[in-house]
């Protein structure tokens, strides 16, 4: 059975947070749901198996206890189990080639937000297709917007889905990106919400030895050119998508500012985040990206990390 969506598991809550947000995804693109647990021998037991296990036996468990909540969950959903002796970067690298890997954060950090576990920074950094990370204790009713009466939203399956939120690179368009974050909103009924954020260079200096500097340095404003060149930009990159997904409303902002803070912002109330991960480039070796890594760790939705050229 080919499945299109991938979820990695390893017995924390996050994976199985993910792997209920998979489970929905696959009812969505109404495909099967492969749910991987990646386990390596060691010359010792890990500290976490317990005495009378071998670290088979404690892997197998692992992969059929999320298995077993996914299937009370989702009784009509196929699912197939892999598991895969192998470390498990390389093994989800693998896995990521059915369309949609998704994986577990471990929640939000006191400083830096989401932690992400250095398992999932490197699969987003070599995956050659979209991978999602979910934040532990995410549920379904996070998905959508707040229910009336405190009714949940998955007692109403008519609940309005919460928002997809694209961050656009006009400099780098990239037709993957667009058309997930298209299809995103399409599948869910929802709104999507482009937003682009462009840098602007500093004021010049006075001459400091006439003027006295100010106590607090103002922010640099954009200009109505800029911004105005913003604005053109986006609309053309959206315009052939718009045409091919006349039902989605789609509304587009331009701001000047740090675009990861300002995804991070728009994201706040949203579903989902769609985000880059350029492949090729002058920098060696896999990597993240500065915006991607960014909001990957602030976001407090899911994240899609899409790779392109």
């Amino acid at each position: 059975m080919f499945c299109n969506v991938v979820v990695g598991v390893d017995g924390s809550p996050a994976s199985l947070a993910a792997a209920h947000w998979a489970a929905h995804e696959a009812s969505r693109r109404g495909t099967g749901l492969a749910v991987v647990h990646a386990w390596r021998r060691h010359p010792h037991p890990a500290p976490y198996v317990p005495m009378d296990r071998t670290e088979h036996d404690w892997a197998e468990q692992t992969l059929r206890d999320a298995v077993d909540s996914v299937r009370v969950a989702h009784p009509g959903l196929r699912i197939v189990d892999r598991l895969v002796c192998d470390a498990p970067v390389a093994a989800l690298v693998a896995a990521a080639e059915a369309e949609l890997l998704v994986l577990g954060s471990l929640g939000m950090g006191r400083v830096s937000g989401f932690v992400m576990g250095s398992v999932s920074q490197r699969v987003v950094a070599r995956s050659t297709w979209p991978v999602v990370l979910v934040r532990a204790g995410l549920t379904a009713a996070g998905e959508h917007l707040p229910a009336a009466h405190g009714v949940a939203p998955e007692e109403t399956p008519e609940t309005p889905y919460r928002a997809v939120v694209l961050g656009l690179d006009v400099q780098h368009p990239c037709d993957e990106l667009i058309e997930f974050a298209f299809d995103a909103a399409r599948r869910r009924g929802t709104a999507l919400r482009v937003v682009h954020a462009f840098r602007t260079p500093p004021r010049p200096a006075s001459d400091p030895s006439l003027v006295t500097p100010p106590a607090v340095p103002s922010a640099p404003v954009a200009g109505p050119e800029a911004l105005a060149a913003g604005e053109h930009a986006v609309v053309a990159a959206l315009r052939p998508w718009c045409e091919k997904y006349p039902t989605v409303p789609v509304t587009e902002t331009v701001t000047a500012g740090r675009a990861a803070t300002v995804l991070v912002h728009a994201a706040r109330d949203a579903g989902l985040l769609v985000v880059g991960r350029r492949t090729s480039g002058g920098r060696l070796g896999a990597h993240t990206g500065p915006v991607a890594h960014a909001v990957l760790h602030h976001a407090a939705c899911p994240v899609v990390v899409v790779p392109h050229v």
